[in-house]
């Protein structure tokens, strides 16, 4: 079959642009042949594809400020990009845009230990952050199951957590201060090397803005000394519902461990075939880890243990040494691969209250019959972030939309418990129709206006967060007013 022929008017818009962009850029951050481009055409929601009009990979604050401003007066589209791992199509381009990668900022730039920061360029990947200080005893405390790859950009798109941001939060809590691009190339520094400052917490509203505001080139993080040690446990037990009654059990108690993390039996099976982490094969398991002196370990465990016994677990196992507690964590942390070496899947992002827990289970397990697919669960259960992996086949004709309706209504019943669509995955694509379903209109336009200030001309990171006809409603009158 003939491939359609190219609309002249787009190459020579793609040309023009080439040309301009071609002037403040090195060559090799330029990405113009359209074989190239395909590697930006989706992020790690595969499903939806679409190449770019052209991508660039900027090195520093001052080039992604002169791409910016040459899109601005070209009125050309701009998605920002880090590692590409969003699971809610965060990254992904429309065919009018360009793509721009921070992948090639990835430098330390500065290291305060007395003052316990960090400041890195935001193309630098979640795990070498706490790489750069462990030498010194520090680490960066949030820790995304991609943290390997993903980048701190992406991170502080979508208010990123992690297994350990029950006791230590997630990216906003962690995140001092940013240097910023608008749209139009103005570079703005907010916050810093220093507590909250006065006025407006604008940190806040950056902070899982998913890219709709501004480029975020450089970060403030916090880092924090190492604890004198950690200890997990394994708890097995015979049902979703009575783990999830453990954890909310644990959570009513007082106790706060650093992480509480919950799989169920398909994900159990698929980390221990991966990691032969020594998984008891149940129904569902907690991996729950405290830190501290020995002597607090102990005091913990204490607690928790008691609590544990009283659900009757099927097995109870605490780490015995290092090497166990390692291949533990890198079960829970290789999940996702995991369960991708045996199925298709489609990775929800729901948060509940914890006390929720049972009863969400128990909705979900009744909805993957009505839907005939079934559901995989790992997620942060101390926070009620769940991540409900949706196995379907993606050859099949239909079965993509059926996950996606099944999907829709998981998330749906996380909002009608008192929780929200998403936790630290972002809408992106993924959620944007059911905005509507957890904001009522007032709330709607409240975002909306932020947007507005932000971006008048509704051209950064366009198509997401937003219900498309609310979108399009915004971003036609704001290109007729040029």
């Amino acid at each position: 079959m003939e491939m359609p022929a190219p609309d002249p008017a787009i190459l020579s818009r793609k040309a023009h642009l080439a040309a301009r962009l071609s002037k403040v850029l090195p060559a090799d951050a330029l990405i113009v042949d359209e074989a190239e481009t395909r590697a930006y055409e989706c992020d790690a929601l595969t499903a939806y594809k679409c190449p770019p009009l052209l991508a660039v990979l900027p090195r520093n604050t001052q080039e992604v400020s002169d791409v910016l401003r040459i899109c601005h007066e070209e009125g050309v589209p701009v998605v920002p990009r880090g590692s590409g791992t969003s699971l809610a199509g965060g990254a992904l381009p429309t065919a009018d845009s360009v793509i721009l990668g921070v992948a090639r900022m990835n430098e330390v730039l500065e290291t305060d230990y007395e003052n316990r920061i960090i400041r890195v360029q935001t193309g630098r990947t979640n795990l070498s952050v706490s790489g750069a200080v462990e030498e010194e005893d520090f680490f960066y405390a949030p820790d995304p199951s991609s943290q390997l790859a993903c980048a701190i950009a992406g991170n502080i798109a979508m208010n990123s957590g992690g297994a350990h941001c029950l006791k230590y939060g997630v990216t906003t809590n962690n995140l001092m201060g940013v240097t910023m691009v608008m749209m139009d190339g103005t570079v703005v520094e907010i916050g810093g090397a220093h507590l909250d400052a006065g006025g407006l917490d604008l940190l806040g509203v950056i902070c899982g803005s998913e890219g709709q505001l501004g480029v975020v080139t450089e970060a403030t993080l916090r880092i924090l000394r190492k604890p004198e040690g950690a200890r997990p446990v394994l708890i097995g037990y015979d049902s979703n519902e009575i783990a999830g009654s453990c954890v909310s059990d644990i959570i009513k108690a007082g106790v706060l461990p650093v992480a509480i993390e919950f799989m169920d039996r398909p994900c159990i099976e698929a980390c221990e075939a991966f990691a032969k982490a020594g998984y008891p094969m149940c129904e569902a398991l907690l991996i729950i880890e405290v830190e501290g002196s020995d002597a607090e370990i102990d005091a913990q465990l204490a607690v928790i243990k008691e609590i544990a016994q009283s659900h009757n677990p099927v097995e109870l196992r605490e780490a015995r040494d290092a090497d166990e507690a390692g291949r533990i964590w890198l079960g829970r942390k290789s999940a996702f691969g995991a369960m991708g070496q045996i199925n298709d899947y489609m990775c929800l992002d729901g948060t509940i209250p914890v006390s929720s827990l049972p009863y969400v289970l128990r909705r979900i397990g009744g909805l993957s019959q009505q839907f005939g697919l079934a559901v995989a669960n790992v997620f942060h259960a101390g926070d009620g972030n769940m991540h409900p992996l949706i196995l379907f086949d993606a050859n099949k004709p239909g079965d993509l939309e059926l996950c996606e309706e099944f999907g829709a209504e998981i998330l749906k019943l996380c909002v009608e418990v008192g929780g929200c669509l998403t936790g630290e995955h972002g809408v992106g694509i993924e959620k944007r129709d059911l905005m509507l379903h957890q904001y009522s209109a007032e709330d709607l336009e409240a975002q909306l206006r932020v947007k507005d200030v932000f971006d008048p001309q509704w051209l950064l990171n366009p198509a997401k967060v937003f219900p498309l006809s609310v979108t399009e409603n915004r971003r036609a009158p704001a290109l007729a007013a040029e």
